[in-house]
């Protein structure tokens, strides 16, 4: 049957129509693009990738639905995630570990898009976790099994992209000093190459002395349409209301978002349902000595020196 349905969640009409809008997406085109990309992915012979309709649409569409740019991506993720699984999940996730970090709630994803029906809202506290027992490369790596999640069950988040709070209250040189410029190009590479997820802002807000020497270094690493979408309020929250409404906040800032203790519980609940996946991503990944073609230039990649070849990311 040519108009086989493909098997995916249904979007909201608001979702639908966004989608068609802003991703190019062409509802009845889409079971043809799955199979297109699945077909693409039988015939590489160093990559094992999932290939359920609902993974290969999330990734058609944090690429707007060109082909080429969701192969790339597709194959960015996992060959990231084999090739370095101390900085991004993929392989060897010790869920126990990672699940005590979590549990500080250092980063979490609040439950009401912005004007409701706009991007995901996320909120990094970073003085919530002590640099003293913790590594931010492990924070990061805990609140990837939140991330996980988002990109496979969370259509507002992929469809509409994410809006990052960085509350920066109480943070130390021990934080700041565990933001290196290898881990920082490390986070960049794989937000922009790798990632599904269509980063729409970053605020920081509550920012400490020594803030815009780190601003600086990470800044230049990121392509020039992320430079755009990065803002520094300082110590202002008006500046942040302006864009985002502080009813869209979690509680604890005044707001009505979700109180974040009861969030972090909630997400810890889909991270010990969601455990089975990562025993399953065993089965995933790259081997670079199958791949045809050029082999991945990793030093260019995450050189630190002058720029890099950037997908264009929006």
């Amino acid at each position: 049957d040519p108009h086989k349905m493909p098997s995916i969640r249904p979007l909201s009409p608001e979702l639908q129509k966004n989608a068609i809008e802003n991703l190019n997406e062409v509802p009845e085109k889409l079971d043809d693009d799955i199979a297109a990309l699945r077909e693409w992915i039988k015939q590489q012979p160093h990559l094992k990738a999932r290939t359920d309709d609902q993974f290969l649409v999330n990734f058609l569409r944090g690429c707007k639905f060109s082909l080429e740019r969701t192969k790339a991506k597709i194959d960015r993720f996992y060959t990231l995630r084999t090739k370095y699984p101390e900085y991004y999940l993929g392989h060897n996730v010790d869920v126990d570990k990672l699940l005590e970090i979590f549990k500080i709630g250092t980063l979490i994803l609040l439950p009401r898009p912005l004007n409701d029906n706009g991007p995901r809202l996320a909120l990094i506290r970073m003085a919530q976790y002590d640099p003293g027992k913790y590594s931010f490369p492990d924070v990061i790596r805990a609140g990837g099994l939140m991330q996980q999640i988002m990109l496979d069950e969370d259509d507002v988040a992929i469809v509409n992209g994410m809006i990052s709070i960085m509350d920066l209250s109480n943070v130390t040189a021990g934080h700041f000093l565990q933001m290196t410029p290898s881990f920082a190009k490390k986070m960049t590479v794989f937000q922009e190459e790798a990632l599904p997820l269509r980063p729409q802002g970053i605020h920081f807000i509550n920012t400490p002395n020594g803030f815009e020497t780190v601003f600086n270094m990470i800044k230049p690493m990121m392509s020039k349409k992320q430079q755009g979408r990065l803002y520094v309020h300082g110590s202002k929250w008006e500046g942040i209301f302006e864009q985002i409404p502080k009813e869209y906040l979690p509680v604890e800032y005044g707001g009505q978002n979700g109180s974040i203790p009861e969030l972090v519980k909630e997400w810890e609940q889909r991270i010990e349902d969601h455990r089975s996946y990562w025993e399953e991503e065993k089965n995933y990944g790259t081997d670079e000595r199958l791949r045809v073609g050029q082999p991945v230039d990793f030093e260019s990649l995450f050189g630190l020196q002058g720029s890099f070849r950037q997908l264009n990311v929006d």
